[in-house]
């Protein structure tokens, strides 16, 4: 493991630009759970940078077996003192190790996998933590996939990755779609595309969810517009008690893809 000392050293810049989105190809994993997660996952792993005092004069086991299995993968491996990893990660308090991998890809047939695919479509969500929240409520729900349309966030950048807790790093999810052509995708495979609306559906509890569905999630106060809520097949409404208007929205993607989940478990029943 070499060492570096200076935060002017080229790889701390490499790491600040994977860090801004400025290398697409390329995802920042800050922390252990996502460095092991990408590991799981089959991710090529570049480079990470450890705070080797916190890998070795700490009893932190978990973080000794990750080296020995980012060693096993021949990982570039650099040690840093803590003022080279409060420039490499981007969090306030820098994690211990920090890596560069490749981004996961994912096709198509992927996303509408199996006879009975689920998908979330998130239309314009901005906000990192929102579209990492409802990716891992995707996998967690058993959905089969997500698409995210050019307005949301990038799933695999830095804040995303860490809200989705790893779901990011396995769960198929396609990138920079229009609304409209999510739509003709779940269409192509047999999906009924379903809008989440505050009022003017029938309740989620009430509409059936048997089938394979797409379902459209908008973003923060706007919500899905005119033209969004059009291109579906039909919408559904969580009962809210007033005044409360909308959800976040990967807590309305929970009610719903478990209410998906519930209605087909007994559906097979």
């Amino acid at each position: 493991m070499r060492r570096i000392t200076s935060r002017q050293n080229p790889l701390v810049a490499r790491y600040r630009d994977v860090a801004s989105g400025e290398a697409p190809d390329l995802v920042l994993l800050d922390g252990i759970h996502l460095v092991a997660d990408a590991l799981a996952a089959g991710l090529l792993i570049h480079s990470a940078a450890v705070a080797i005092d916190d890998a070795v004069g700490s009893p932190n086991d978990a973080l000794r077996a990750l080296l020995g299995r980012l060693g096993d993968a021949n990982v570039d491996l650099v040690d840093a003192p803590a003022s080279v990893m409060a420039a490499i990660s981007p969090v306030q308090s820098p994690s211990a190790i920090v890596a560069i991998a490749e981004r996961p890809s994912a096709a198509v047939e992927d996303v509408f996998a199996g006879p009975m695919p689920l998908v979330l479509v998130a239309v314009g969500v901005q906000d990192p933590g929102n579209v990492g929240a409802l990716i891992r409520v995707a996998e967690a729900g058993g959905a089969t996939g997500v698409v995210t349309t050019g307005g949301s966030a990038n799933p695999f950048g830095w804040k995303a990755l860490r809200g989705s807790m790893g779901s990011a790093l396995r769960l198929p999810i396609l990138t920079g779609a229009t609304t409209g052509h999510a739509v003709a995708l779940a269409h192509e495979h047999g999906c009924r595309v379903i809008a989440a609306a505050p009022r003017g559906g029938p309740s989620v509890f009430d509409a059936a969810a048997a089938g394979p569905l797409a379902i459209l999630i908008g973003g923060e106060g706007q919500g899905l517009t005119s033209t969004d809520l059009d291109l579906a097949d039909g919408r559904v409404t969580i009962p809210m008690q007033a005044p409360v208007e909308s959800l976040n929205a990967a807590v309305a993607a929970a009610i719903i893809v478990y209410e998906t989940r519930r209605q087909r478990a007994a559906w097979r029943t």
